[in-house]
């Protein structure tokens, strides 16, 4: 059996070990220093590093360097759980900074889906410990919410407000699809225009099946996973 590792998975491993030891936000070297320490070129150094990239460990910022990423929030796709409830469980802190809140017409989709004629809307950055993860439009049947979203969405769990109102989110469904960040999503989550985005749509059902939400969740990749649980179907 060949004991050989290829140079790139070396360096991988080896970095996958420091970052472990360290805080979110610290460098990392550079593509030069991992030459030297290991005695690579730089594309190797380059492709070692780039795997990290892809896979949320870590970031790189053009003109400065590549940095330790802070540990993503994660949640079973097959749940729903709030994004308060998924920071707080993985001991971080949410928060979120209203961008609109208000009445409004509802679209054609909006009034297909809720069968209303006017929304509440609430937009807001979804953030865990200070760091922005998502961009999220929530829309609800206004007359059902009046009064109710008027107080603090900012530290406090919409979800946990409408169940203490009497509407409990129960069930729902949701789409997910990747879409580059556009202008609004690089402005508001301090991404690049065109960086993949995870986006989740989704519509949330409370407890006697009436539609209560109307989602769409626009998260930073390398901040923000899924994990799913799934049964294999074996060949009849």
């Amino acid at each position: 059996m060949s004991d050989f590792v290829p140079r790139y998975y070396a360096i991988e491993q080896a970095l996958r070990s420091r970052i472990a030891s360290l805080e979110p936000h610290a460098p990392l070297p550079s593509d030069a220093q991992l030459c030297a320490e290991f005695g690579v070129s730089r594309m190797t150094a380059r492709g070692a590093m780039q795997r990290l990239v892809q896979e949320g460990l870590v970031y790189r910022e053009p003109g400065r360097g590549t940095f330790v990423a802070p540990a993503r929030a994660n949640r079973t796709a097959s749940h729903i759980l709030s994004f308060s409830d998924e920071i707080r469980r993985r001991g971080g802190t949410p928060s979120s900074r209203v961008v609109e809140r208000g009445r409004r017409a509802a679209t054609a989709d909006e009034a297909r889906k809720l069968g209303v004629s006017e929304v509440f809307v609430l937009r807001r950055v979804r953030e865990a410990d200070g760091t922005a993860v998502a961009l999220e439009t929530a829309v609800f049947p206004a007359e059902r919410v009046a009064g109710v979203l008027d107080g603090d969405v900012e530290q406090a769990s919409v979800f946990e407000t409408l169940a203490g109102a009497g509407h409990v989110p129960s069930a729902g469904r949701a789409a997910i699809a990747a879409e580059a960040a556009n202008p609004e999503d690089a402005k508001l989550l301090g991404v690049k225009r065109g960086q993949p985005l995870l986006v989740e749509r989704r519509l949330i059902h409370d407890a006697n099946g009436v539609p209560l939400e109307l989602t769409e969740s626009r998260y930073v990749g390398t901040r923000y996973g899924l994990d799913v649980d799934f049964d294999v179907e074996l060949p009849s």
